[in-house]
């Protein structure tokens, strides 16, 4: 094989197992990526407004009408303050009540977001193990083919390069959206914390 009649196609054919199951953990990737994009901004609230206008609506129609309120707030803080409200009165069964529904809300983030990080750990691994096969493939050209020049091993370097290149260029972008994702998370929950501390300090 010359330089000459080397190519892209070539490279793909020659590494299509490695290049092919990372191109797969990009689709799960970008997937992931934009399905938790979607939820995440739908949760997107104002806190510390929305607490205010539920405490001005407990203390004006009183707490059914403070719960439908929350109800249809669409908003982690929505939900855990109607089990603060469903439970006033018993500072115990609140503070329990708000602990679960503070999981259980946050564990509806976080889903699929743990497949982001999967990927941005195993994507350089499956591109190193495609640099392997290519520099095997390589050597074994040049035991095939001895007194060859530089375009002996041409295709098994080029194909060992892309496969690397590959694996960073999935990894990098999983490793980000999984960072940001789980700095939302992470920001929402202390929003939650101090909207039903200040619902809690109310109703005591």
């Amino acid at each position: 094989m010359t330089s000459e009649s080397f190519n892209v196609k070539e490279i793909i054919v020659r590494g299509w197992p490695v290049l092919s199951a990372l191109g797969i953990m990009s689709i799960i990737a970008m997937a992931v990526f934009f399905d938790r994009l979607i939820v995440f901004r739908r949760a997107k609230m104002d806190a510390e407004a929305f607490v205010d206008a539920l405490l001005k609506l407990l203390d004006e129609q009183g707490r059914e009408e403070a719960m439908r309120h929350c109800a249809e707030a669409g908003h982690p803080i929505g939900a855990v303050c109607v089990e603060a409200l469903r439970n006033a009165g018993n500072r115990e069964a609140m503070e329990k009540a708000v602990h679960n529904a503070t999981q259980r809300e946050l564990n509806k983030l976080e889903t699929l977001v743990p497949l982001l990080a999967t990927v941005a750990s195993t994507a350089p691994f499956v591109g190193l193990l495609g640099t392997v096969v290519g520099i095997i493939r390589a050597f074994h050209d040049i035991a095939a083919a001895t007194g060859g020049g530089p375009e002996v091993v041409a295709a098994g370097i080029s194909e060992a390069l892309i496969a690397t290149a590959m694996g960073l260029f999935v990894a990098i972008p999983a490793t980000m959206a999984y960072n940001y994702f789980v700095h939302r998370i992470q920001r929402i929950a202390g929003a939650t914390d101090v909207a039903v501390f200040r619902l809690i300090e109310k109703l005591k």
